[in-house]
């Protein structure tokens, strides 16, 4: 007796197959084409600036951002043990004050003092936690802010607690 084939094959089983893999090209190459028009003409990719970030600049927008520098401080600090450390820090602060950078330039020591003081008052453990960091901006701007009211106190047109935000660029505790 011949063993009988119980398979039975149904003609183009794999065409639907096929087709619903050549449709899910198609689909994916149109997002990847939409995607890469969007964001070409926004200008991402090409350096251009958007329309509404030009006209928002020539109106003279007031919640314009500047910024300033303060650059590869090596500071001492101690852990919890009491042994010590180095930490190179660098930050920018970014401020709606135009004249932010001639500011922070000519008022550097008492910025950086101010940096000594808060960063010797904790330890390299305290530091390297997202609270401690967070902490530590908190109190910077709070200082910074402080020392440029000071300074500028007789210019009215420098505005009070111009100083926003901490922005931590370099911190490294070794």
């Amino acid at each position: 007796m011949a063993e009988e084939n119980n398979e039975v094959k149904k003609p183009g089983g794999g065409k639907g197959l096929m087709v619903v893999l050549i449709a899910l090209v198609v689909i994916l190459l149109l997002a990847v084409g939409v995607g890469g028009y969007l964001i070409f003409s926004s200008g991402v990719l090409n350096g251009q600036q958007s329309q509404q970030q030009v006209q928002k600049e020539e109106s003279g927008n007031t919640n314009a951002t500047y910024k300033a520098a303060i650059n590869d401080l090596v500071l001492n600090i101690t852990n919890a043990k009491g042994r010590e450390k180095l930490m190179k820090l660098s930050f920018h602060l970014k401020s709606t004050e135009p004249s932010i950078e001639s500011i922070v330039e000519e008022y550097k020591p008492e910025i950086v003092d101010a940096v000594i003081a808060q960063i010797s008052s904790r330890s390299s453990e305290e530091l390297l936690t997202v609270g401690g960091k967070a902490l530590l901006k908190e109190e910077l701007l709070e200082d910074i802010n402080n020392i440029i009211n000071e300074v500028t106190s007789s210019n009215d047109d420098i505005k009070r607690n111009s100083v926003q935000n901490i922005l931590f660029t370099t911190f490294v505790i070794k």
